[in-house]
């Protein structure tokens, strides 16, 4: 089955990943005019009314992009919403995004038929996060267009599966959009994605380390300097299983090899972020970070992912 049209503006198959704080609107124009679609969480505004300002302003800037570049057109954005039972501002965030017409809805933590009727009714398409056959096969009964397999390494919340695995078992009963996470930050890991049978490979944590990002000096400086061993995974910061920088738990006073758990009763996002305020300066990130070794504009990064893309794809046909 072939991607939906929208994604014909691609010049690389790639998603940036919506990263909580961190995505903001420079960003996500940076990430599609240069060819790649840009994403965002919608709880990323705040207060609520500002996630309308910054749709309007990606909706007009990209439309301008695309007067001033008809030969280079800007790739589609999308809206990741967290459709998890606390979050009070689901409805109204959706709201704006039928208003507004928003290409692409990620959704996560939760699938909602409600929402993806919603995103249907304009015409837009739902990807759903997903760590499990089981997540996979139930967000599509919902009624999701395609899946995002949230494999081992990746950022944030993240499974542990291995995406040869993951990738192999959803390809038995879905040839729909599918998009793969885990530990991509290079062009040869876009390559390998595809190969693995997933359409897009989906990344986020070496927009981190970008002049764009909404990240502290001092995250995007601990992205650079990390590598995958300084990736911790545990519950605690959230109730979810994901992927932290080990420097950023040492600096909260925290032993990294020996965290108590949590349980996925500590989410609550009517606050805007599952995450506590003590755990405010504890920075997510997956295991690709190694391939991450300088702050750089947004279009510097993906202009790099593409030569290596290119380059391996190449490689290996000779090969």
């Amino acid at each position: 089955m072939a991607l939906p049209p929208l994604f014909d503006k691609l010049r690389l198959p790639l998603v940036g990943a919506p990263q909580f704080i961190v995505s903001n609107p420079d960003l996500v124009i940076a990430q599609c005019t240069s060819g790649i679609v840009g994403a965002f969480p919608a709880l990323n505004a705040r207060p609520q009314p500002l996630l309308e300002d910054w749709l309007v302003r990606i909706v007009d800037e990209l439309a301008a992009h695309d007067d001033a570049h008809p030969e280079a057109p800007a790739a589609p954005f999308a809206v990741n919403q967290i459709v998890h039972k606390t979050n009070e501002r689901l409805q109204a965030d959706v709201a704006l995004c039928v208003k507004h017409k928003v290409p692409i809805v990620i959704t996560s933590l939760g699938a909602r038929s409600e929402v993806n009727e919603a995103v249907h009714s304009y015409g837009g398409i739902v990807l759903h996060d997903i760590i499990s056959v089981g997540h996979a096969k139930k967000a599509l009964e919902k009624g999701a267009d395609g899946l995002i397999a949230v494999c081992a390494g990746a950022g944030g919340h993240a499974g542990g599966l291995s995406p040869f695995a993951l990738v192999h078992e959803i390809r038995e009963f879905f040839d729909g959009p599918l998009l793969l996470s885990g530990a991509i930050a290079s062009g040869k890991g876009i390559l390998a994605a595809r190969a693995m049978g997933a359409d897009l490979a989906y990344a986020g944590s070496a927009f981190i380390a970008t002049a764009e990002a909404n990240a502290p000096e001092a995250y995007k400086q601990m992205i650079v300097a990390s590598a995958a061993g300084d990736i911790v995974y545990t519950n605690l910061f959230t109730g979810v299983l994901g992927n932290y920088l080990k420097g950023s738990i040492e600096a909260a006073g925290l032993d990294p090899k020996n965290l108590p758990e949590s349980d996925a009763s500590a989410m609550n996002f009517a606050g805007g972020s599952s995450k506590a305020k003590a755990w405010k300066e504890i920075w997510g990130a997956g295991q690709g970070v190694g391939a991450v070794h300088e702050i750089v504009p947004a279009a510097a990064l993906i202009a790099r992912l593409k030569r290596e893309y290119d380059a391996a794809l190449g490689g290996l046909c000779r090969r």
